[in-house]
């Protein structure tokens, strides 16, 4: 199952917080959030904990959440929702449940890893006495029927039936396009604006949609916990604004400061053209691109804001499109982006973890060492390492780099374009561009896992460590563990680039330290003057 809001590994271990003093006050809800380490999820965890929730987290791979600011605070149990004994577990004592997942692009049977999931879910809701469950799921369009929808859409549905039907009283909150920083709704429209001042789209951009604001997304699923037990039903949520996605497109560019967009609506692009072309354009792969699309081709629009009865709307919201537009954009420019479409792994990456025992048997595993003496300290080499990637670049023969993004891209991959959530932090879990972070240990390692197409799993891994004769040492080891005659094929015919890529890498990020602590030196001469 992959995280909500549009598409979990990492670490290991269960992560159970110390007992917290006030865990013991039976007044105060305890809530199961699955989907945490998701776009929707990991904003709705900190709300939950400020409205005074004790918080469950379930998750596949628990290290995953080790480094967000709020792990300490809550509880998390090893699982999936589609394992009853694990999901017995988790819903233990839980007066609120929130649904947060789905099965996209898991494979063709998607469908049915959704219907199984909310089945099992439902079950050990109704056997654990779980007083409520909530669900984010996506806002149909009015008279089409579902078994006409896209199978992204249809799956939707159908999972907010499965619950509605479990005998515990359900919320399921329908929205459309989720706008905030870092979605991958406001990725694709971010950068379909930004990049293309001149457009030929398809005649999907004439579609009505009625876009939410993130903000209001979380408040109103923190609010649906105290709903009346009789209420068992979906509700639309959107925003006040009800627009085309052409008319989406030029309002960014207004909110942005850029110059007004020339779009050219055409007939021809197909939902499979259209992901390909968004997927070509924005860091959004196709995997994701083409539900998003698909799910355009109809109108969605509100038909009812029948939750306000319930969670009342305070002064200025829901929050309209111009300002939500301006809140994302001015997180981003801050570097305040929690979390991101791309916080869960892209499907069908892999995830296999790291083979550390030396005399692994799992078959052949090729890598690449490297070790330079750096003449710098550790905090300036450490720095470099962390701050890769994104904008900074990964400190080797650019052009190579970046044609691999596009190789990956063209294949269906995620390409370069994910960039980094922050411009010098990273936590376990983060994506980095087409890498994902499996292991961080400050000023020591950082060990990346490969989620371009590879036919077969690689890490790459940077690390500091100080020599016995003092020196500062920076290490690099990228490790291939290939699947059959490809995976051999592959490594043989990319290990005459090796020394140019890795080789240059290392001396370069060698290199940048070196700046790096030159860089530095005249501020902690100020500070000790001072």
């Amino acid at each position: 199952m992959t995280d909500l809001d549009d598409t979990s590994d990492g670490g290991s271990g269960d992560l159970r917080p110390p007992e917290d003093p006030d865990s013991s006050d039976s007044s105060r809800p305890r809530s199961l959030v699955t989907g945490a380490t998701g776009y929707i999820g990991g904003r709705l965890v900190p709300a939950l904990l400020d409205a005074g929730h004790r918080v469950r987290t379930l998750a596949r791979t628990p290290g995953k959440l080790r480094d967000y600011p709020w792990a300490d605070r809550v509880e998390v149990v090893r699982g999936d929702v589609t394992d009853a004994a694990s999901l017995a577990e988790a819903m233990r004592d839980v007066d609120v449940a929130y649904y947060l997942v789905h099965a996209l692009g898991s494979g063709s049977a998607f469908e049915e890893t959704d219907r199984t999931a909310a089945t099992t879910f439902g079950e050990q809701a109704r056997a654990a006495g779980v007083r409520r469950i909530v669900y984010l799921g996506g806002l149909t369009p009015a008279g089409v029927p579902e078994k006409k929808l896209s199978p992204h859409l249809r799956s939707r549905a159908e999972v907010g039936h499965i619950l509605l039907d479990s005998g515990v009283p359900t919320a399921v909150l329908r929205a459309a396009i989720v706008i905030g920083s870092g979605s991958a709704s406001f990725e694709m429209l971010r950068y379909l604006t930004e990049r293309l001042p001149l457009m030929i789209t398809p005649s999907w951009v004439r579609t009505r949609i009625q876009p939410v604001a993130v903000r209001d997304v979380v408040r109103y699923l923190v609010g649906s916990a105290k709903l009346p037990e009789d209420v068992n039903r979906a509700f639309d949520i959107g925003g006040p604004d009800v627009m085309t996605y052409r008319d989406m497109m030029q309002r960014y560019a207004r909110a942005a400061g850029l110059r007004r967009r020339l779009i050219l609506p055409v007939p021809v692009l197909t939902p499979t053209l259209s992901s390909r072309w968004v997927g070509l354009v924005t860091p959004v792969p196709g995997s994701i691109a083409r539900p998003l699309t698909e799910s355009l081709r109809h109108e969605v629009v509100c038909r009812e804001h029948d939750i306000a009865e319930y969670v009342p709307d305070p002064p200025n919201t829901p929050i309209g499109f111009d300002r939500a537009v301006r809140l994302a954009l001015e997180r981003i420019r801050e570097a305040r982006v929690d979390t991101r479409w791309s916080n869960a792994s892209v499907p069908g990456a892999p995830s296999d973890p790291l083979p550390t025992d030396p005399d692994w048997a799992g078959g052949s595993l090729y890598r690449d060492d490297r070790e330079l003496a750096v003449p710098v300290g550790p905090d300036a080499l450490w720095r470099v390492i962390e701050g890769i990637g994104g904008e900074n670049g990964w400190y080797s023969f650019p052009l190579a780099w970046a044609a691999r993004g596009w190789l990956d891209r063209l294949v269906g991959g995620v390409g370069l374009r994910r960039g980094r959530r922050d411009a010098q932090r990273l936590r376990a879990g983060d994506s980095l561009d087409f890498w994902r972070v499996e292991e961080i240990l400050p000023g020591e390692l950082l060990r990346l896992r490969a989620e371009m197409r590879l036919p077969g799993p690689a890490w790459l891994e940077l690390s500091v460590r100080r020599d016995d004769r003092g020196r500062t040492v920076y290490g690099q080891r990228a490790l291939f563990h290939p699947r059959g005659l490809p995976g051999h094929a592959y490594w043989w015919s990319v290990w005459p680039f090796h020394s140019v890529v890795f080789g240059g890498m290392a001396r370069n990020i060698a290199e940048a330290a070196a700046a790096e602590e030159k860089r530095r030196a005249p501020m902690a001469d100020s500070g000790t003057d001072n």
